[in-house]
């Protein structure tokens, strides 16, 4: 792992935002996504992007602008050699394997879980 970033939004919908917004700004890939419900039963979900190091900065930037044109960043980082026990001990709870990848109408790859 060349850089690892993190958005870490109030909501689901933020969340897709930061996403959508982050892979089209920069050459990165969504690895994991955390949810977890937190302080008055709001939705904290945490977006985790993977990249060379300017791409993930620009990314997690674009997806920070659009993100707080919805609704609230909670924090947002890039880590830029992510120490081998956090990106083998920590970050596989968070993966994106254990969800199907389904193409849709243009054939581009949609998660479904």
């Amino acid at each position: 792992m060349q850089a690892l970033g993190l958005i870490e939004t109030v909501g689901y919908l933020t969340a897709v935002s930061a996403a959508d917004a982050a892979v089209k700004s920069a050459d990165v890939e969504i690895v994991g996504i955390e949810k977890v419900i937190g302080v008055d039963g709001y939705l904290g979900v945490t977006i985790h992007f993977n990249g060379d190091v300017a791409a993930v900065k620009s990314a997690v930037d674009a997806g920070v602008r659009a993100a707080e044109r919805i609704g609230k960043v909670i924090s947002a980082h890039v880590i830029p050699r992510a120490h081998g026990e956090v990106a083998g001990k920590l970050l596989p709870q968070f993966k994106l394997e254990n969800r199907h990848l389904v193409p849709d109408a243009e054939g581009e790859k949609n998660l479904m879980q």
